[in-house]
């Protein structure tokens, strides 16, 4: 990928603002959930609520950035994510109560939300068709650098959760004001297009959303309760947590070579092993209690797993509505929120009434439903399944 300045100017401040939104804004809460709770005496339904404002906040933002298609530019959409992250985590700092939190909690979330779609359209407009997947894949693993860096600050940090998104909350001032120097103010042919239904029933965009669904409801076992389930049923301290997530996130790294990756071995191919990993990183989790390399072997997986998941459904979307980059993106990345959102509250109900193991198996088996339904290369299930039968005769 080679790219000029002023491209590779707008990619590494979109890979900046995918770490802060979703790495530090969203990711970081799962994280430092284990002292918030004993700080602030949340029970794990209440926690799980909390952590599904953030989902549901996400949802909210990227139905946003659907209206405003055309009427604010992707800079004011972008500098407008980076000012919620901020402002949202300043918010946390000062949080005493559970109400005070979800707020900050959420408001952070909504920065998810409006975070993707403009920089789909800032690359679409800025690049070329051969470098737009590679830099969409590179863009989409901002998240695990975030993680990484979320992890080392905890472990610098010593459990001093408010200390910590008081930094990330000044790393965000940083970043909205690169962005706005960095993402173009208008994009060409950047006019108002209103969404249809009918862009719902191009071959692929069905399915292609039902399996992001169900991926985002499965992730939800390790991105809000990885981290207390470590404490709580193998014993991790807080510094084996940071170093847990440090190894979730640099397994996520990888995600940099999605575009690389699909280019090679296929779309579908990649999602399935995406979607297998995502599964059996969660069945993993629960041999940490017999064995803390287990744990971590679990955590690694997932990370890797999940940051090349949610690129592929990204590049697939805009596979599929080409015309409209924003959607292509956002859509998929809507379902997979709102997965996330019916997920983190479940999962926390469930863990309580027939304990983590049981928990964790469903949810691994959502990932599984997940790989079903994924489409190959915007064709549904059903033909996928006659193409494959009829390779097998030949």
């Amino acid at each position: 990928m080679s790219l000029d300045r002023r491209s590779l100017n707008l990619v590494t401040a979109a890979f900046a603002l995918t770490a802060l939104s979703y790495g530090l804004a969203r990711f970081a809460y799962g994280l430092l959930l284990p002292q918030i709770r004993q700080d602030l005496t949340l029970s794990v339904t209440a926690a799980g609520w909390i952590g599904g404002s953030a989902f549901a906040a996400y949802c909210v933002g990227i139905v946003a950035t659907f209206v405003c298609n055309g009427k604010v530019s992707p800079r004011g959409l972008t500098v407008m994510a980076g000012a919620a992250a901020t402002l949202g985590m300043g918010l946390v700092v000062v949080a005493s109560s559970g109400l005070t939190l979800g707020c900050g909690v959420a408001l952070a979330g909504l920065s998810t939300g409006l975070t993707s779609p403009p920089l789909a359209s800032a690359v679409a407009a800025r690049l070329d068709d051969a470098d737009r997947p590679r830099a969409n894949g590179f863009i989409n693993a901002g998240t695990a650098a975030g993680i990484v860096f979320s992890g080392f600050a905890a472990i610098l940090a010593a459990g001093q959760w408010r200390q910590l998104y008081a930094l990330f909350a000044l790393i965000g001032i940083g970043v909205t004001l690169w962005l706005w120097f960095a993402v173009p103010r208008r994009v060409e042919h950047d006019v108002a297009q209103s969404f249809s239904l009918a862009m719902l029933r191009r071959h692929g965009v069905l399915p292609l959303c039902a399996s992001a669904f169900l991926m985002g409801l499965a992730s939800t076992a390790i991105w809000t309760f990885g981290a207390d389930i470590l404490r709580s049923e193998a014993g991790f301290s807080d510094q084996a947590i940071a170093w847990a997530w440090i190894v979730l996130g640099a397994a996520g790294i990888s995600g940099c070579m999605t575009g690389v990756l699909t280019g090679r071995f296929g779309v579908a191919r990649m999602q399935h092993l995406a979607l297998a990993g995502i599964a059996l990183g969660t069945l993993g989790l629960t041999g940490a209690s017999v064995s803390a390399g287990s744990g971590l072997a679990a955590m690694c997986l997932f990370g890797a797993a999940y940051i090349v998941s949610s690129g592929v459904y990204l590049l697939q979307g805009i596979r599929l509505l080409p015309d409209r980059p924003d959607l292509g993106l956002g859509i998929p990345f809507l379902l997979l929120a709102l997965g996330q959102t019916a997920g983190t509250p479940v999962f926390g109900a469930v863990l309580e009434a027939a304990g983590v193991i049981v928990a964790l198996c469903v949810f691994a088996a959502a990932a599984c439903a997940a790989m079903v339904l994924c489409p190959r290369d915007g064709e549904s299930p059903r033909r996928q399944m006659c193409q494959s039968t009829e390779g097998l005769g030949r």
